[in-house]
């Protein structure tokens, strides 16, 4: 099977959990404090992932400067899209309270691009680290699959509140997993022969628009949530990810 087709499957299994926490938002009634604690748990694997799997490796392989200057680039681009998406209405999308209420009638199309411009970087990665002929990185695809899942609940619970149908929410992820797999393609398709240093800054690219989400958007819902526990969450789940990303050699 070619990498780039691979990439997509990996990128749509990444994106499923998405799906996977917007059904759950429906079938079981979870608290506010525990989906809090699952998004805090979701920061902290992601942020392992982008330091140790992104940053890290980047830097291994390109150097600093491509490093450094992707991961400004990813910032402010993220940046910049955000704040776009967000007078539109997607500002709080990943909310579980009653804040998307607020949205205004645009605000469903607003909350799913900015849903699939969160998503957009992750599934690059996936696809960009399969170029490097080892396969796909279990734990970066791990960090993926598990920070998803809070999101996807998080922001069902809060669309849901908001009025949103069934139909509408569980369509809207499953078309962002789709788009997500896409990317994972594209970013395997279109990078299939680039130099280290390049594949170095697009991976701090997407470090930097993944860490800038993560304060933007995922953040805010798990310390309103869960005020005393967040740290505690963000911690085990970093470690967790830093434990499977080092499976290999303890």
């Amino acid at each position: 099977m070619p990498i780039w087709a691979q990439a997509g499957l990996w990128g749509l299994l990444g994106a499923s959990s998405l799906v996977i926490g917007a059904v759950l938002a429906y079938v079981v009634r979870l608290p506010q404090r525990v989906t809090a604690g699952i998004m805090a748990f979701g920061c902290g694997v992601l942020i392992s992932a982008v330091a140790y799997d992104l940053l890290e490796d980047g830097f291994q392989e390109g150097g600093i400067w491509p490093v450094i200057g992707g991961a400004v680039a990813g910032s402010a681009a993220y940046t910049l899209a955000d704040w776009a998406v967000s007078r539109h209405g997607a500002g709080q999308r990943k909310r579980s309270g009653q804040q998307q209420r607020n949205a205004s009638e645009g605000g469903g199309l607003a909350i799913a691009i900015g849903s699939l411009l969160d998503g957009i970087p992750e599934s690059v990665v996936l696809g960009v680290g399969l170029l490097g002929g080892q396969g796909v990185s279990m734990a970066m695809l791990a960090a993926i699959f598990l920070s998803n899942f809070p999101e996807g609940l998080s922001s069902a619970v809060g669309m849901r509140k908001a009025g949103r149908s069934k139909v509408y929410v569980i369509g809207l992820w499953i078309a962002i997993a789709v788009l997500s797999a896409l990317a994972s393609l594209g970013g395997a398709a279109l990078l299939g022969h680039s130099s280290p240093q390049l594949l170095a800054a697009v991976n701090a690219v997407a470090a930097g628009a993944l860490l800038t989400m993560i304060a933007n958007t995922m953040i805010p819902e798990a310390v309103e949530g869960e005020h005393q526990g967040t740290g505690l969450f963000v911690v085990v789940g970093l470690l967790i990810a830093f434990a499977l990303s080092n499976l290999g050699s303890v």
